[in-house]
C-alpha cells in the first residue's frame, strides 16, 4: 500500500477550501469596516504562521543540542539514514532538547530549512538511545512528516482556519500521523512495537506492555465515546495505531474501529509492506558528509 494515508489528500482539500473561504470572508469584513479580533488574525495569518515558525526554529537553534557526528551521533546517523531512505536531497537539521520525563519528538520548518526535534529522555545511556529501534522508528516518523510535505509553510497556511473545524481538522492531522507512521515503519519495522510500547507505558515500563494484546483491543473496545475520543484526537488512539502498525495490508482506521480478526504474522516485504516512492533507499551523491549536513539549506 502507498505510504500516504488514503484519507490525507481528500481531507486536506476540504480543509484548504474552508480556509480560503474564511480568508476571503475576513478580507471582506476588513474592507467593509466590520473587522473584529478574529478577522484580523485571519487577515494577518501569513505573518502569524511565519512568525510562529521562525520562533520555533530559533528556539531550537539557541537552546537545543544539534545532533552531529560528535553530539548524539547515534541519532544523527538515524536522521541521515532516514532522509536517504525517503529519497530526500537534503538532510534536515536535528536537535535534542530537555525532555524532563516527556517522551516526544516533532518536525517543523522555517523558510527553506527543515528540522527534527527529539526529547532527551529517548537518550539516557551516555548519549546512546535507551531503545535504538524505537528511536529509529520515531525519527523515521518525524523525517517522514518532512518527506510528505506536512511542515511546508504553504500547507500550514492553507490549513490555518480549516484545521480548527471540530472533527474535520483533527481527522486531517490523524491522517498525517498515519502517513508518518508508515514512514517510520519503512525506516525501522522492528522499532514500531517498541515505540508504541514506550508511548503506552513510558521508558521504564515499556517492556511490560503487550503490543499484540493492546492492538487486539482496537477491535474489542467499542461505543459512542470511543468514537468521540478518536474523532477529536490529533493522533490516532494508541490501540488503533498499534493495530495499523501490525496489519500492513491496509491503512489505519480513521473513523470506524477495526473489525477484522487479528492478522496472523506474515513475512514483511521490503520497506515493511508498502511500496515506497521512487528513489527510496538510494542515497544522493555525497550523502552523509558532515559539511553538507551543516550547510543544509533545503528546498520547501
Amino acid at each position: 500500500m502507498p505510504a500516504r494515508h488514503s484519507w490525507e489528500i481528500p481531507l486536506l482539500v476540504i480543509v484548504v477550501i474552508i480556509t480560503v473561504i474564511a480568508y476571503l470572508f475576513a478580507l471582506l469584513l476588513l474592507l467593509t469596516g466590520n473587522a473584529g479580533q478574529l478577522t484580523l488574525i485571519l487577515v494577518f495569518a501569513p505573518l502569524v504562521v511565519y512568525l510562529i515558525r521562525g520562533m520555533t526554529y530559533a528556539t531550537q537553534r539557541v537552546n537545543g543540542v544539534k545532533m552531529s557526528p560528535t553530539q548524539f551521533p547515534e541519532g544523527y546517523r538515524m536522521v541521515v539514514e532516514a532522509a536517504a531512505r525517503f529519497g530526500m536531497k537534503k538532510v534536515p537539521d536535528a536537535y535534542v532538547v530537555l525532555g524532563n520525563g516527556q517522551i516526544n519528538a516533532f518536525a517543523s520548518g522555517h523558510g527553506f530549512r527543515r528540522f527534527v526535534v527529539v526529547y532527551s529522555d529517548l537518550f539516557e545511556i551516555g548519549g546512546a538511545a535507551r531503545n535504538p529501534d524505537a528511536l529509529a522508528f520515531i525519527i523515521g516518523h518525524e523525517v517522514g512528516h518532512i518527506a510528505a510535505g506536512h511542515v511546508s509553510y504553504w500547507r500550514q497556511l492553507g490549513m490555518f482556519a480549516g484545521s480548527y473545524v471540530p472533527i474535520l481538522g483533527t481527522s486531517l492531522i490523524r491522517a498525517q500521523e498515519y502517513t508518518a507512521d508508515n514512514h517510520g515503519f519503512c525506516n525501522r519495522p522492528h522499532g514500531a512495537p517498541q515505540a508504541m510500547q514506550t508511548l503506552a507505558g513510558g521508558k521504564y515500563l515499556n517492556n511490560l506492555v503487550g503490543f499484540d494484546e493492546m492492538a487486539d483491543r482496537a477491535a474489542q473496545e467499542k461505543g459512542f465515546f470511543i468514537w468521540i475520543v478518536n474523532a477529536m484526537a490529533s493522533h490516532p488512539v494508541l490501540t488503533w495505531r498499534m493495530w495499523a502498525l501490525r496489519d500492513r495490508s491496509r491503512h489505519g482506521k480513521m473513523f470506524l474501529r477495526p473489525s477484522a480478526p487479528p492478522q496472523p504474522p506474515v513475512t514483511m516485504p521490503p520497506y515493511g509492506g508498502y511500496l515506497p516512492p521512487a528513489g527510496y533507499g538510494t542515497p544522493p551523491p555525497g550523502y552523509g558528509s558532515t559539511p553538507g549536513y551543516h550547510e543544509y539549506r533545503g528546498p520547501n
